[in-house]
């Protein structure tokens, strides 16, 4: 089984944040692909379903971002799910608007969502990082994640969301590369700044 984690803050005046795109996209997989209902387990909502012949657990922890290691650290144990079975939906500060990377294993980039399940479960999970892109201003960082995303910015993120969607079941079966170039190809990025990663 792998368990498929999206990481935002609970509640409605979250919900249309930056720092939310990956209950974003993992709520768009669960309804692409029907996933059951969501439930409140693991000290989050669950759904169950398949991606192909892939049974996976989708959860979207509860618990605010900080602390969201001690509900994928739940779900992990009661599985018996190993860290690298483990794939994280997360916002991207250091790439531009649009554009989606995977990453095995490394640091937290400041994320503290990522910082919290490394705690919990180490850092090898799989993480697919989505451009959300920098505010200019290392100090602009906190308010502009917990920010809503622009109107500007949904004319590509709603794509970008149903493209991640579509792509998902080689995510599932650990076709990375296929996935980005399937992701980019039905949502390419729009015309931006350069990432801030060197």
């Amino acid at each position: 089984m792998l368990l498929f984690v999206g990481l935002g803050n609970p509640g409605a005046a979250h919900a249309g944040q930056r720092h939310n795109v990956g209950f974003m996209a993992l709520d768009a997989i669960a309804r692409r692909h029907r996933f059951g209902p969501w439930k409140a387990k693991f000290q989050g909502a669950v759904a169950e379903g398949r991606l192909d012949e892939v049974k996976l657990l989708a959860l979207k922890p509860q618990t605010y971002m900080n602390e969201s290691g001690r509900s994928v650290g739940e779900a992990l144990r009661y599985f018996d799910i190993p860290p690298d079975e483990v794939v994280v939906f997360h916002d991207e500060i250091d790439l531009a608007g649009g554009k989606v990377r995977i990453k095995a294993g490394g640091g937290a980039a400041g994320h503290n969502g990522l910082r919290s399940i490394a705690a919990h479960i180490g850092a090898g999970f799989r993480r697919v990082r989505i451009g959300v892109a920098h505010p200019g201003n290392a100090a602009l960082v906190q308010r502009y994640v917990l920010n809503d995303f622009s109107k500007l910015e949904t004319t590509w993120l709603l794509p970008l969301l149903e493209a991640i969607a579509d792509a998902a079941p080689l995510l599932a079966a650990g076709e990375d590369g296929r996935f980005m170039t399937r992701v980019a190809l039905l949502a390419p990025p729009p015309e931006s700044a350069p990432d801030q990663e060197a």
